[in-house]
């Protein structure tokens, strides 16, 4: 049974079948037994897993919740700024610096959450600091943290009335997260 269930754990963390699991070097070693109810096992050393299967299922769920949330946000953030710099008179001006605001901060909470739940999920499996594709998905994350960062800088400078970008720069800018959300997906999923 306790064999059963590590090869089911080291399933659902790689999101491969269990075949494939196997055969990926160092996994083998994952145990995640769940014991009464306590989520949390001292691991041997070596091992991979540090939480049960619920848990890690519990944080990549809320991950791809706020991961949406946050990307919403950094879609939209720049089509607005396209729409600011389109705008001339004075109330629509005042509109969009109050759009800003607020979808700005509903980004800032994605975000801040689904680096969380993705933090403890390396916490929880340090092991995947290992592969590869983790560390270029890291990589990437930060970079699109690095976007999140000038797009605030964007919004205090149009706020201000400083801009010095045209409409077109701004549609431009609109595309890097899509980029990055391709390549972050295929990264997560595929595990090149």
């Amino acid at each position: 049974m306790g064999s059963m269930v590590a090869r089911w754990a080291i399933s659902i963390l790689l999101g491969k079948e269990v075949a494939a699991a196997a055969g990926v070097s160092g996994m083998v070693r994952a145990v995640a037994v769940v014991r009464g109810r306590s989520c949390y096992q001292r691991p041997a050393p070596g091992s991979f897993a540090l939480v049960t299967i619920a848990v890690v299922l519990w944080l990549k769920a809320f991950h791809v919740v706020f991961v949406v949330t946050w990307f919403a946000g950094l879609f939209y953030l720049p089509r607005l700024f396209v729409y600011h710099v389109a705008a001339g008179e004075r109330e629509g001006l005042e509109r969009f610096v109050v759009m800003e605001r607020r979808l700005f901060f509903i980004m800032t909470l994605g975000a801040l959450l689904a680096v969380l739940c993705g933090a403890a999920m390396i916490v929880g499996a340090p092991g995947y600091l290992t592969l590869g594709w983790m560390r270029a998905k890291l990589l990437l994350v930060a970079a699109l943290v690095g976007y999140h960062g000038c797009c605030y800088h964007l919004m205090r400078v149009l706020r201000a009335g400083g801009n010095s970008h045209s409409q077109r720069w701004y549609r431009l800018f609109n595309e890097l997260p899509g980029l990055l959300l391709v390549a972050i997906v295929v990264l997560a999923v595929v595990k090149p």
